[in-house]
């Protein structure tokens, strides 16, 4: 359908992110032998499944004086970086000249195209997963590196609650205008009290910059059963199962985040920095959840997102050209 559009300057590729719905980026320069290699498969993609105010396709020249603002705001530091956003926020990143990695996200992306230009939303399972919050600046949602056959939630209120629902790609419901009036709810409460012990597994080891947890209980303040928001948060990583509550209490954790009012935006979503050096190779994650912001004796939690990096991180500093092995 159209070629790639061409960025020349911070101010286009700002209004591009607010006119289309789904934006690919991608950042090359002139003299990057494994960008000129991609650029025909790039450039079918864009004639495949561009659409107008809904999937634009572009280049970024980061050599290029007025791009240059551009590869900086997005910490692209390798050559090429394929860039997709959604809404104008961050949903996924590719460096280097990979055609199976970046078709593998493409095929994620083009069902997602169709909804959108049909008025749907990404409800397909492997459509880009909703976000209640932006990305931090340099770094992607990695939940994709979840291994879900060994999460593990304990006290949770299993009659009608799954622990995959935290990691649901879909929006929550309860920001939807549909709400979800079956008996398979898509949010998780607490049962006995109001403390959850959540382990998460991930299939290769990740660094970890945020989590992002969004709590979407009702507003009706005279219900005495409606769930609490989650106040305090103890994170344990690398730990071979899941702790008990005892356990948890007894020892140190890696990082204990306690979460205000003001933490908490429009969407219900919390975003907590984690300290990053102490979260440099983690292969899991055990999320305790010691109290409520209330009085109540039940929390709730609607989805969970890690933020950061899958990988070996590469050196910052001067751009670098990815290629093949071996080149």
């Amino acid at each position: 359908m159209a070629q790639p559009i061409e960025i020349q300057s911070a101010e286009q590729f700002s209004e591009l992110l607010k006119s289309s719905r789904i934006v690919v980026a991608d950042f090359y320069a002139n003299w990057c032998g494994p960008c000129k290699q991609i650029a025909p498969f790039y450039e079918q993609l864009s004639r495949q499944l561009s659409r107008p105010k809904v999937a634009t396709f572009v280049k970024v020249n980061t050599e290029a004086e007025g791009a240059k603002a551009v590869a900086s705001e997005y910490a692209v530091t390798a050559l090429p970086t394929f860039i997709v956003f959604r809404d104008g926020s961050v949903v996924d990143k590719v460096k280097g000249a990979n055609p199976k990695q970046l078709q593998s996200i493409v095929e994620k992306l083009s069902n997602d195209i169709e909804n959108v230009a049909q008025g749907g939303s990404s409800s397909a399972s492997g459509g880009i997963a909703w976000r209640g919050a932006d990305l931090p600046r340099g770094y992607t949602d990695v939940s994709d590196a979840i291994d879900v056959r060994g999460l593990e939630l304990l006290n949770a209120d299993d009659t009608h609650f799954s622990v995959r629902t935290l990691f649901n790609k879909d929006k929550p419901s309860a920001l939807s205008k549909d709400k979800a009036t079956s008996d398979e709810k898509d949010w998780v409460e607490s049962d006995t009290d109001e403390q959850l012990l959540l382990f998460t597994p991930f299939n290769s080891a990740i660094k970890l910059h945020t989590i992002q947890i969004t709590s979407l209980p009702p507003t009706d303040e005279d219900d005495d059963d409606v769930p609490m928001r989650p106040k305090t948060i103890k994170l344990f990583t690398n730990r071979p199962h899941n702790l008990g509550f005892d356990e948890a209490d007894d020892i140190d954790p890696t990082q204990t985040i306690e979460i205000g009012e003001n933490d908490w935006n429009s969407n219900g979503t919390a975003s907590l920095g984690l300290r990053f050096v102490r979260f440099q190779n983690v292969t899991s994650l055990v999320i305790f959840v010691v109290d409520g912001d209330g009085d109540g004796e039940k929390v709730r939690l609607d989805r969970i997102r890690f933020i950061g990096e899958s990988g070996e991180k590469r050196e910052m500093g001067k751009l670098e050209k990815i290629g093949e092995p071996g080149e």
